[in-house]
């Protein structure tokens, strides 16, 4: 079990990122939560599997006009006893 901090940007708002990320994590068993930022990028805590989370990110990937054009992630502590994959807000 592993989690990580992934900032994205590119062509990543306003394209279904998140809800696609939210149902990609539900369907591959991933905590964690997804939210837009201001600056344009889009910044996702993922736990789980490492190749769970791996089928996430390539499903993000594979959406209908999401286009990355940049990627930063790092390893941080796992949140123990979290349920679910949330969207979040500001």
């Amino acid at each position: 079990m592993i989690r990580r901090h992934i900032t994205l940007s590119g062509s990543v708002q306003g394209v279904g990122l998140r809800y696609r990320a939210q149902y990609a994590a539900q369907k591959f068993g991933c905590t964690g939560w997804v939210r837009n930022e201001w600056d344009g990028s889009v910044t996702l805590e993922i736990q789980g599997e490492e190749e769970s989370i791996d089928e996430v990110l390539l499903a993000i990937e594979r959406g209908t006009y999401v286009r990355i054009e940049n990627m930063r992630d790092k390893n941080i502590p796992v949140v123990e006893d979290e349920r679910g994959f949330v969207t979040d807000e500001w």
